[in-house]
């Protein structure tokens, strides 16, 4: 960080929390910039600025990170639940870096949770204009049928609030329920559940097997695994697109030099051919 940020900004990079959340922790006074509080984000910051959160200081903003979960049911995705329910954080594993999740799954829900380190990562995978798809796995109970489904990918208005289109194929009947994959790339709150109730099928297991090329596959519950820098740098094109880190791109290798051959002496200018 060579140039002045907003501390904002900082405190996001540092993966304590999104821009919008630092905010409200500066606001909270929770936050002090070389031993003061400070009560306001409108503060640029440098390298050379003692920065602590809750009297815990920042460190220096690492690499942006991004990390695949497997996330078990019976788990809330918030930082802190006022119920006293334990989150995702509680059972990440110890080596973690401070991480943030990239959108959520509610407390009965299972599978793909994206965690990132970086703000500006999180912003950009959670941005409605992103416009990735989100496949999930879904067990309702009931005998669905093609006509059943339809209404899903017209698109449905519940309770005046309109949800787009969804993918929804019928995989199997298994007894009294029905697995069906469904793909949707708003994820607003609730959305398969509502959605399923509205057309009279109960969503009884739900779990995400994709965010965009982002993928479950055999990723036990409870099991972390980290996107390799090049994955990152294919599918988010890092180095544009995350403010304020740079990653260097690997120059083309230029094909080798091909040596001119040595001119035989009856070829060289001047000199006549002999006879």
């Amino acid at each position: 960080m060579s140039e002045p940020e907003r501390i904002a900004k900082r405190l996001s990079r540092a993966g304590i929390a999104s821009r919008r959340e630092a905010e409200r922790m500066i606001e909270a006074g929770r936050v002090t910039v070389n031993g003061k509080i400070i009560d306001s984000p409108a503060l640029n910051v440098t390298e050379a600025d003692k920065i602590t959160v809750d009297g815990k200081p920042v460190g220096e903003a690492e690499r942006p990170r991004l990390w695949l979960y497997h996330k078990p049911t019976g788990l809330v995705t918030s930082a802190s639940d006022e119920k006293g329910r334990q989150t995702v954080f509680d059972a990440l594993p110890g080596d973690l870096p401070r991480v943030m999740s990239v959108g959520r799954l509610d407390i009965n829900s299972e599978g793909l949770l994206l965690l990132t380190n970086d703000g500006g990562i999180k912003r950009k995978l959670e941005l409605p204009s992103t416009g990735w798809l989100r496949k999930y796995r879904v067990r309702v109970k009931g005998a669905p049928t093609e006509a059943t489904l339809a209404p899903l990918r017209k698109g449905l208005v519940i309770d005046g609030e309109r949800f787009q289109a969804m993918e929804a194929t019928l995989d199997r009947q298994q007894g009294a329920n029905a697995w069906l994959t469904v793909g949707l790339r708003e994820g607003k709150n609730r959305e398969i559940r509502r959605a399923m109730t509205e057309i009279g099928l109960e969503v009884n297991r739900l779990i995400r097997v994709s965010y965009g090329p982002f993928r479950l596959g055999t990723l036990k519950a409870g099991e972390v695994e980290e996107i390799k820098p090049r994955v990152l740098r294919d599918q988010l094109g890092i180095e544009a697109a995350v403010e304020g880190h740079a990653v260097a791109k690997e120059k083309p290798k230029r094909p080798p030099l091909r040596k001119k051959p040595t001119p035989r002496p009856q070829d060289r200018p001047g000199r006549r051919p002999q006879r």
